[in-house]
């Protein structure tokens, strides 16, 4: 007889365990067995706060297998617990979910710690001085700041753009990126100017201490240290 399915248990919401859910949607895997939950990183750092979110300390990090596309090392935590798998699921986050994830069901007071999570797993946070802008014999140097997030599931990337416009203070644009060289499939994201960035990061960190990438953090807080009068300066 085929053993009877656990219910997925009720957790409570809290902003460390919607920014889990966000990196588990990103970087995250569930296996087909119905137990274990994987999640991966270059950033030994990042699997650490993953652990002390879902409050798993004692999960090992473990390096990953190179798949020989990797630049740098890779490492994961992986671990096995029916009732989260299957409450994972009950929110929309699935197995073989690359292509097919679509909406999460999230409390939208806890989405903007679940964003945090989603831009540290697979977003992009990038500023760079621009002082190739030549006017009048003059070079000027500028900040230029743009942030991403992106799927390759249209659906989810439509569903977080819809949220975003809902709950935060900006919109953003969508974007599709073609197949090409080693990437074979269609990329969907969601796009940010750079005074739509830096209101979406004061948004993100809205306080001390909240579970987040270092790297990332440091780059967010800093550029957030020099923005006067609604303008960056240096």
């Amino acid at each position: 007889m085929p053993k009877a399915k656990l219910p997925a248990k009720e957790f409570s919401w809290t902003p460390e365990l919607a920014y889990a859910v966000g990196l588990l949607v990103t970087d995250g895997n569930l296996s087909k067995d119905g137990r274990h939950i994987t999640m991966r990183s270059s950033d030994k750092g990042l699997l650490e706060t993953f652990r002390m979110c879902l409050n798993r300390k004692k999960d090992k990090i473990a390096q990953s297998h190179n798949d020989g596309y990797a630049t740098k090392p890779s490492f994961r935590v992986q671990f096995s617990d029916v009732r989260f798998y299957n409450w994972l699921v009950s929110i929309g986050v699935k197995p073989a979910k690359t292509y097919t994830i679509g909406t999460i069901k999230i409390p939208y007071y806890y989405f903007r710690d679940f964003l945090r999570g989603h831009l540290d797993g697979d977003g992009t946070l990038y500023t760079y001085r621009d002082t190739y802008n030549v006017y009048k014999d003059k070079r000027y140097s500028n900040t230029r700041v743009y942030m991403k997030f992106i799927s390759a599931s249209e659906v989810h990337i439509q569903w977080l753009h819809s949220m975003i416009i809902a709950h935060s203070p900006v919109r953003g644009v969508l974007e599709i990126k073609k197949p090409y060289r080693k990437r074979r499939v269609l990329m969907w994201g969601v796009k940010f100017s750079k005074y739509e960035s830096l209101a979406l990061l004061r948004w993100l960190y809205y306080k001390d201490n909240l579970p987040a990438l270092e790297r990332k953090r440091v780059i967010a807080l800093n550029l957030l240290s020099r923005v006067k009068n609604g303008r960056l300066v240096r």
